[in-house]
């Protein structure tokens, strides 16, 4: 099962958005599977049950409402973002399994560089101790999902004060940078993105 990685760069997340869906859409038997990555300019984005309370001040941040699961998360340059377009049913891959996989590919990418990470039960993404540094969300359709997870790399982490970060009231949030590993955005996507295809593979 091919899959291809796209790098998409600094990008709009509405465009990119309804590209993956676009892409979903159309995609058929013969499509191949892809992972998309990319930047964001400074955006929030509320899942497709996100509850807008969690926007706590108004930064004159674009707020969107999106078609993922999740509540609120920021995106903003310095944030790695890697969107997985794939044929969940033709890899055999129920959407918990892929949310496992997703997490163990962050967690892994950050044993590389020392740092001890972990999933924490009931709250889907990857935390250094108590502080969140990547955050998920996915659409399922027709057995094919979009959307993905995006990781802290060096970014302002400061408008992630101005919502409940994933629901969350007072969630600490972290960044690579801030946890001694020295990738930029460039080189953890690309490291992230051969964690992610290492996952994809193993389930083969």
């Amino acid at each position: 099962m091919p899959l291809w990685l796209r790098e998409v760069g600094r990008c709009g997340y509405e465009e990119t958005w309804q590209a993956m869906a676009a892409f979903t859409a159309v995609r058929d038997a013969a499509t191949s599977d892809e992972l998309w990555c990319c930047e964001h300019p400074p955006v929030f984005t509320l899942g497709q049950a996100g509850k807008p309370e969690h926007l706590l001040t108004d930064l004159g941040i674009p707020l969107l409402q999106t078609d993922r699961g999740g509540q609120i998360t920021y995106h903003g340059p310095g944030q790695v973002v890697i969107y997985l377009l794939l044929d969940l049913a033709r890899r055999r891959l129920k959407v918990r399994e892929l949310v496992t996989m997703i997490e163990q590919a962050v967690i892994d990418l950050l044993a590389e560089h020392g740092v001890a990470a972990a999933r924490h039960p009931g709250a889907p993404g990857v935390y250094v101790a108590a502080a969140k540094v990547a955050a998920l969300g996915l659409r399922v359709r027709r057995n094919c999902c979009y959307h993905g997870v995006s990781l802290n790399v060096d970014m302002d982490l400061s408008p992630f004060a101005a919502i409940n970060p994933c629901g969350f009231a007072g969630l600490p949030v972290t960044q690579t940078s801030d946890l001694g590993v020295a990738l930029t955005p460039a080189q953890a996507a690309t490291a992230l993105a051969g964690h992610l295809a290492r996952q994809l593979e193993r389930k083969q």
